[in-house]
């Protein structure tokens, strides 16, 4: 913060100095309906805190002054602005031609107003027809826009919108990192283009320990409980008005028979606004005694209302957004979101013709708690957008210039051109250590942190706390934003859940052990969790020699032996999260006994504790040294002195070696004529010994259809906490229904 704050006032000195010492930035902020007022406010509030920078003038148009809608400029009144102009630009009609005037004679009426105001730039937000009017408007008359929200994608009439605002936009503010690469794509220049996050998160992670119970007796009744209700909102789709309203039916339809108090909000101005308003009156809603039908709640209660809500249930793109932040489940309909980016919460119904399906996705997602998403922002947009605002340069030629391809590599500057890199927390859970890093997303570890790792299930956890506190904190300190946690542990996990299911005999106490909840509520951030051999297996797909091959094995050689199956670019977990235990496939009858309880598993022969057990056979009789090495007394004998015996001529210790090298490779011919896949990745740190013995297992034993196979040793230092990485930087946890 110290940081921030003193980069920040020696930018604005520099340009004070540009744009003269005594000039404001004049502001005009242009809001026409409830959903984008809620993304402006926060940043209208930033504006009206530092008068020294800004002149603020607020226009009010659109659905804000319709008695139908709400009469939502009050709450822009009651929010203390003062209101500059207001416009009532909105023809009735609600059908496609409607939409189309409206936006006409906003054009007619939108000159007058900015002649007056005479504003430096003016900022729009999102995708809505009434925004096209105000860019279009501002663009002519050679006024500067700041476009918010620009380069995501959704459905419906709303995507088009929103790409034509970001052709005339001058300065764009993003929300994501994929919508960043989109207007990257889309020919915007680089150095206008800043990853803010979205403003409403600003308000929304600090919202959630608010008083909240009166709020939601007021709008449902004193009777119902937290968890216990559910939110409902879905507007029109207006390429495909028919469709949506059957949607709608059959929502209400659902929601009717779920028998659940809900709270109903009205749709918003679309083209087929007015035909979903009548399906509610058909079916009575308005009176009926599980419903409380609404047009307007303001944003501060409706915040407290879907953070605690049961459900939310429509098509609003609060839904698949806002709504993330809190955990709250999220049911998706149609395809009016369709492209937007989601956490786990969301659970998508595309199509349905029965209300048997929406009513099947009530039940499965109702009452369910899900990590808080922070894919749409971190609690820090507005700084960042006001920083932006101070930077701008008003001497800079007006004219719009695009950066045609090539365009540049993965990169995202602020205007100091300061990378602040996205990056996951990696917390690598091992018999001995624990590890948690600060890794880029380019694979880089930009900090570790390691401790030994406790012997007591409740050490051990407070310790992974404590520890990703402090990585957490320190992030901020190396410009690195973290947008999750990945955890690699021992043992078999179902990564659904984040939940433990029963570890290894290195890791005491670490079995049926919820992981993700206690990290993801400390953290406020998404949590991931998978058994250490798959991470390997993510990876090398995201960082090492599986990047683009569709089918490969990954072997963990190390103290035990593990993997990871990617079959088709997708991680194998199996039906019951016990796929690739590829250390326990057996490869004789009466060979020695493994950790697992079988016999003749390849861990048996071939992990670091087998060849320890065998290394100290020898040296109990006396045969494990040879010339050249020496042992103190109290030294532990482990693996490396048995490969140390070996590469100095000691034949029992070859043998040991050899006939490890061949268990492995007998294993990995099981896996080719099983898997069948084009790459095998030899990693840890027995993986150089065993390399050439594998080759020759697979030439001598393999079938001729897989002989061809490419076997490698893994070119990444450390595997395990990358694979933790990549399950929050690749791994997608999105669900269709």
């Amino acid at each position: 913060e110290v940081y921030f704050k003193n980069l920040s006032k020696q930018r604005q000195k520099e340009v004070m100095e540009k744009n003269g010492n005594n000039h404001k930035l004049r502001v005009c902020v242009a809001t026409c309906n409830r959903a984008d007022y809620s993304k402006l406010a926060p940043i209208m509030f930033g504006i009206k805190a530092e008068p020294q920078f800004f002149e603020l003038d607020v226009v009010v148009l659109g659905s804000h002054l319709i008695d139908d809608y709400g009469n939502t400029y009050r709450m822009i009144e009651q929010d203390d602005f003062d209101i500059h102009t207001r416009l009532h630009t909105i023809v009735r009609g609600e059908d496609e031609a409607a939409m189309v005037e409206s936006v006409g004679l906003a054009l007619v009426k939108l000159p007058d107003v900015l002649n007056r105001l005479k504003p430096d730039i003016m900022i729009v937000h999102g995708d809505r027809f009434d925004a096209l009017a105000l860019a279009t408007s501002a663009a002519l008359m050679n006024i500067r826009i700041l476009h918010i929200e620009g380069g995501e994608v959704s459905g419906t009439i709303d995507d088009s919108i929103r790409h034509a605002i970001t052709k005339l936009a001058h300065y764009h503010v993003c929300c994501t990192r994929s919508a960043e690469q989109h207007l990257i794509a889309m020919c915007e220049d680089h150095d206008r283009i800043l990853l803010a996050g979205c403003p409403s998160y600003d308000k929304l992670l600090s919202a959630k320990n608010k008083d909240y119970m009166s709020i939601i007796s007021m709008w449902l009744g004193e009777d119902v409980k937290t968890r216990d209700y559910i939110v409902a909102l879905q507007h029109p789709v207006t390429t495909d008005i028919k469709h949506s309203i059957k949607m709608f039916e059959l929502t209400l339809d659902a929601l009717i028979s779920f028998n659940k108090r809900t709270l109903v909000l009205f749709p918003n101005v679309d083209a087929g606004s007015k035909e979903m308003v009548r399906v509610m009156r058909k079916k009575g809603i308005e009176h009926h005694p599980n419903f409380r039908a609404v047009k307007h709640v303001p944003f501060d209660q409706f915040i407290q209302l879907v953070a605690h809500a049961g459900c939310m249930i429509g098509n609003s793109s609060c839904g698949v957004r806002e709504v993330g932040a809190f955990g709250t489940p999220v049911i998706n309909l149609g395809t009016r979101q369709t492209g937007r980016e989601t956490g786990e919460n969301v659970l998508h119904v595309r199509d349905a013709d029965t209300q048997d399906k929406i009513l099947h996705a009530l039940q499965l997602q109702f009452g369910k708690q899900y990590p808080c998403s922070k894919i749409y922002g971190d609690g820090n947009a507005v700084p960042r957008i006001l920083k932006f605002l101070k930077s701008i340069d008003l001497k800079e030629p007006l004219q719009k210039k695009f950066c045609f391809p090539p365009v540049k590599d993965n990169i995202s500057q602020d205007i100091d051109h300061i990378l602040e890199t996205q990056s996951a927390l990696a917390v690598d859970l091992g018999g001995t250590n624990l590890r948690v890093a600060i890794v880029s997303m380019k694979g880089e570890i930009v900090k570790k942190y390691t401790q030994l790792n406790p012997k007591t299930y409740e050490d051990r956890l407070a310790l992974i706390l404590k520890m990703c506190v402090e990585a957490a904190s320190e992030a901020v300190n190396v410009n690195c934003r973290i947008l999750g946690v990945g955890i690699s542990t021992g043992g078999r996990v179902n990564p659904r859940e984040g939940i433990v299911l029963h570890s290894t005999k290195l890791i005491q106490e670490w079995s049926s052990v919820d992981l993700r909840t206690p990290i993801s509520d400390a953290l406020h951030l998404p949590v991931w969790v998978d058994n250490d051999g798959n991470c390997a297996a993510l990876a090398e797909r995201k960082f090492g020699h599986g990047k683009g091959v569709e089918n490969f094995v990954t072997l963990i050689t190390g103290t035990g032996i593990g993997g990871g199956i990617v079959h088709q670019h997708e991680l194998i977990h199996g039906s019951s999260f016990c796929a690739a235990e590829l250390g326990h496939i057996v490869v004789s009858l009466d060979g020695p006994e493994c950790l697992c309880g079988s016999q003749g598993c390849i861990e048996a022969y071939a992990s670091g504790i087998a060849l320890q057990r065998e290394a100290k056979k020898l040296h109990d009789d006396d045969l494990l040294l040879v010339e050249g090495m020496s042992m103190k007394e109290e030294e532990i004998v482990s693996a490396a002195h048995l490969i140390q015996a070996a590469k100095l001529g000691n034949t029992k210790a070859e043998s040991i070696l050899r006939t490890a090298g061949t268990a492995l490779g007998l294993g990995v011919v099981n896996i080719l004529h099983t898997v069948n896949p084009s790459l095998v990745i030899l990693s840890g740190v027995l993986a150089n010994h065993y390399v050439n013995a594998v080759k020759d297992v697979i030439n001598r034993q393999a079938l001729s259809s897989v002989k061809t196979v490419d076997v490698v040793v893994s070119n990444l230092a450390d595997p395990a906490l990358l694979g933790a990485a990549s399950l929050v930087l690749d791994y997608t946890t999105r669900r269709i229904y």
